[in-house]
């Protein structure tokens, strides 16, 4: 196993446009994946799904809005939230500036048939964070949404 230290401002950032910044934090496969996502107001983390891991997600700055099973709840600083597996989620920054958002999940049963899928869902929908039709394909989830693109850390995300 390798472990390392890096700072945060030195990692690899994807803008994803419309849906905010992502640094992969740890990309394991097999065992757990880690990002750390920077959402401006309105800006989805992702279209509304469920998988057959289990995820965890904590503030680290600012305000979201967390839509599971259909329903709506505001997210402040140090608010955690746990997802079981088979529950229906996102986040959607909100407020007055930028959130960042760690996201930790497992990983194991992301490959195949039934790693999850991309339920339809008003709630979501309203913040366009909903794909349009039920599909298990990301491609299709994510059609609307450009492709992501490399960026950079910025300063101004500190709060």
């Amino acid at each position: 196993m390798s472990w390392f230290v890096r700072n945060v401002r030195d990692m690899k950032w994807w803008n994803r446009g419309p849906r905010g910044f992502v640094a992969e934090l740890v990309d394991d496969p097999e065992q757990v994946g880690v990002n750390l996502f920077v959402l401006g107001p309105g800006e989805p983390m992702s279209m509304y799904h469920w998988e057959a891991d289990q995820e965890g997600f904590l503030v680290l700055s600012g305000e979201a809005l967390l839509i599971v099973e259909d329903e709506e709840y505001p997210l402040q600083r140090w608010d955690y939230f746990h997802k079981p597996i088979g529950v229906s989620h996102t986040i959607v920054g909100a407020g007055g500036g930028p959130s960042a958002i760690l996201a930790i999940g497992g990983r194991e049963h992301q490959k195949g048939p039934d790693w999850g899928g991309y339920p339809y869902s008003e709630a979501a929908m309203k913040h366009n964070a909903s794909a349009e039709e039920e599909t298990t394909d990301p491609d299709v989830a994510y059609a609307r949404f450009p492709d992501r693109h490399d960026g950079a850390f910025r300063e101004e995300w500190l709060p």
